[in-house]
């Protein structure tokens, strides 16, 4: 199952787009600002989260428009099968809240990873094994999505959860044990579904990575450093021992929101963080193609990689093309000049993008 088309209405510098007639390579090019990664952002809405900006909805809706924004997306079966309808959107008395449709059907944003696991990759998170821990949980979940959309549900209200008893313990009062019982019931429960899921993500992808050559992508290695239990009553007991300890700190010591992902180089057994900017983007490129791979099993994969060629030498840009195409996912990209993807032209469905309108090259 592929992305068959996508439109896009009122959506940052796109009034109305539409993109039809997709390949297994799409490759969108145009200057900076023109509107490339937009599409891309569109893109990423059509799974679970807040997509690959991260950027509040009504920062979305373009500047001029209608105060809401909606994109749809055509999904074609392999099989030949009756094509799967997406949609999302958001309405202008209510620019805040986002709405989903399936088939015609309202649905939840969950529901839309059922249909697709999608992937990014941007310049954005070059910088991810230099990041706050915080960023790297973020990256783990998001992937961890596209292999299992329930994941996003449980780290939805484990962060609802910690946050009442944080409230709780913070409080000058103390709080009524009856209290702190059940939000810690909500808390082991859905931090030991948060904390599992993130372990068998790092698994998973890490299986995958060891049966990857070493070049030209430098090999990372991943480890999950656990904040707490992964199981869910040695969860519970953890919390209940340490709250007095906790309450003290004012905060939760103990759980999946300590989590760390820990990321070396294979050949030079060197964190990441410590690696060169280059061995760093090749170490995050294998791990998105590796995890995009396992993802796109019995879905519709989908890759996005914004400006991914711009600083890949000749010999990694041929391995990047030849890894996509053997890989499940339809893979979108954007540049600013189409020279560097000419190995993939022919295989390629391409769009000229300038100030939001699109021309089919």
């Amino acid at each position: 199952m592929t992305i068959a088309r996508i439109a896009l209405s009122d959506f940052r510098n796109h009034r109305a787009s539409a993109l039809e007639e997709t390949a297994r390579f799409n490759l969108l090019v145009g200057e900076n600002g023109a509107g490339k990664t937009n599409i891309l952002e569109a893109l990423s809405f059509l799974a679970p989260g807040r997509g690959l900006r991260r950027a509040p909805l009504t920062d979305v809706a373009r500047s001029g428009g209608s105060g809401g924004f909606a994109i749809s997306a055509t999904l074609n079966p392999a099989d030949g099968g009756e094509p799967v309808q997406l949609g999302t959107a958001t309405a202008p008395e209510r620019p805040g809240r986002r709405r989903v449709r399936i088939n015609g059907a309202e649905a939840s944003a969950i529901g839309l990873g059922e249909w697709l696991a999608l992937s990014w990759l941007t310049p954005a998170m070059d910088g991810l094994f230099t990041a706050s821990a915080g960023e790297r949980r973020r990256f783990m979940d998001r992937l961890a999505t596209a292999l299992d959309p329930a994941h996003a549900r449980a780290a939805s209200r484990y962060e609802a959860a910690l946050r009442e008893r944080n409230r709780l313990l913070s409080d000058e009062r103390e709080p009524e044990a009856a209290w702190l019982d059940g939000i810690e019931v909500q808390l082991a429960e859905q931090g030991a579904a948060l904390a599992q899921g993130r372990a068998r993500l790092v698994g998973m992808v890490g299986e995958a990575l060891a049966m990857t050559p070493d070049a030209p992508f430098a090999k990372p290695l991943l480890a999950l450093q656990a904040g707490g239990p992964l199981e869910r009553e040695a969860l519970a007991e953890a919390l209940r021992e340490g709250r007095m300890r906790e309450r003290r700190a004012g905060r939760t010591l103990t759980g999946p929101h300590r989590d760390e992902l820990l990321v070396s180089m294979a050949a030079k057994d060197q964190p990441a963080a410590l690696c060169s900017t280059g061995e760093q983007k090749a170490m995050l490129i294998a791990i998105i193609l590796a995890h995009a791979e396992l993802a796109a099993r019995g879905r519709a994969g989908v890759l996005l990689l914004d400006e991914v060629a711009a600083h890949l030498d000749p010999v990694r840009r041929e391995a990047l093309f030849d890894r996509l195409r053997s890989g499940g996912a339809q893979a979108w990209l954007t540049a600013t000049e189409a020279e560097p993807f000419d190995a993939i032209r022919a295989e390629a469905a391409v769009w000229r993008v300038s100030d939001g309108v699109l021309e089919r090259v």
